[in-house]
């Protein structure tokens, strides 16, 4: 009897093992057939008749600048396109409920100039016709320290927007000139400590031909000006500092929005010249014909090398390449200035941003950076 129960116990000792082994065989052979990551930021545009996420008429936290509908935009194809990853990459649709839930009793903050508003306040309209019954405070400060701040009170999430075209710091000296002090983010970066999650982004400043500071300095060093891809990076080198002193050893997630073009020169995308975004209805068709003639960015090189030599992770918002497609998606003429040119800069709420953010919702979840 015992000898028998023996036999027993080894045979099915042999059958779990040949079931394990076979378990872990399919398992190889599935992860030999799919990449073990994908770039969710390489793919195309697709009409997706259930977009735009929103109506941009109801959300109260979209400013006039960027609602290109309520300034008269008559088209509504740029509404409609979804970013779609190559395969084998997959997005997911953006629940802002669960990002709510995700994030409840958090902060998170967006720093930047206004292409990161552009962001932040997409995000803002996404989550609101997500939540639409949820109670919200919104609050606006104006002046130097130039902020928004919106709380869902339900989920007890807050997010910020603080204005800052450089991400160092920009001061007073004595004799009431305004320095841009490419060392120090010490001013800046007080209030952005309290933040749980942070968007930084910052470059389209740098790069203007006229300035909001009268003089640089960098350590003991004054400058009337400098070149400003060479001060972009010493800027950036600071920042980087900053976030590795004091975040390094803290919870908080810290994601980079990457370049965001501008579509002033149609020989880019093959268009005669003399051509800008005004008019635009369609995307580039041909990913190759985004990029004809244009030099490479310079921001894209420092931001990718700057981050990589970070003790702090960070993520990279790479938009690049999927809004250089997007030649359609700019506010243009319906940004509610009274100029006659076209902005080919900032992007319309409800618009590309959208999926900006779908893109940080993706990064959010597979990063388990909620």
């Amino acid at each position: 009897m015992e000898r028998r129960h023996l036999l027993l116990s080894a045979t099915v000792l042999v059958v779990v093992l040949l079931g394990a082994c076979t378990a872990a065989a399919a398992a190889a052979e599935k992860a030999a057939a799919v990449p073990s990551s994908c770039d969710a930021y390489r793919g195309s545009w697709v009409v997706d008749e259930s977009y735009p996420l929103y109506d941009a008429a109801s959300c109260p936290f979209v400013r006039t600048e960027f609602d290109c509908r309520l300034n008269g935009r008559p088209d509504t194809a740029y509404l409609k396109y979804r970013w779609q990853p190559s395969p084998p990459c997959s997005l997911p649709r953006f629940d802002g409920r669960k990002l709510l839930s995700a994030w409840r009793g958090k902060t998170a903050a967006f720093v930047g100039d206004s292409l990161v508003a552009n962001q932040y306040e997409s995000l803002l309209c996404m989550l609101h016709a997500a939540a639409p019954g949820a109670r919200t405070n919104a609050s606006w400060a104006s002046g130097e320290n130039s902020s928004i701040t919106v709380r869902f009170e339900d989920y007890g999430v807050t997010l910020v927007y603080y204005l800052s075209h450089y991400l160092v710091d920009l001061v007073r000296d004595r004799a009431g000139r305004t320095v841009l002090k490419l060392d120090t983010v010490d001013g800046e970066g007080r209030k952005w400590l309290d933040a749980d999650v942070l968007v930084f982004g910052s470059w389209r400043w740098w790069a203007r031909k006229r300035s909001d500071w009268d003089y640089i300095q960098d350590g003991d060093t004054v400058l009337q000006d400098i070149d400003r891809t060479q001060a972009f990076a010493k800027g950036l080198q600071a920042w980087a500092r900053w976030v590795d002193a004091n975040l390094l050893q803290t919870t908080t997630k810290v994601f980079f929005q990457g370049y965001s073009p501008s579509h002033l020169h149609g020989q880019e995308w093959g268009a005669p010249p003399g051509t800008t975004c005004t008019a635009e209805t369609q995307p580039v068709s041909d990913a190759a014909a985004a990029y004809r003639g244009q030099a490479p960015n310079p921001q894209d090189a420092i931001v990718r090398r700057v981050l990589a030599g970070m003790s702090k992770p960070v993520h990279l918002l790479d938009i690049a390449f999927m809004s250089q497609l997007r030649k359609d998606g700019h506010t243009t003429k319906y940004s509610g200035g009274s100029g006659p040119g076209a902005d080919c800069t900032h992007w319309c709420v409800a618009g590309v941003p959208d999926s900006w953010n779908t893109l940080f919702y993706y990064s959010v979840l597979t990063a388990g950076n909620s």
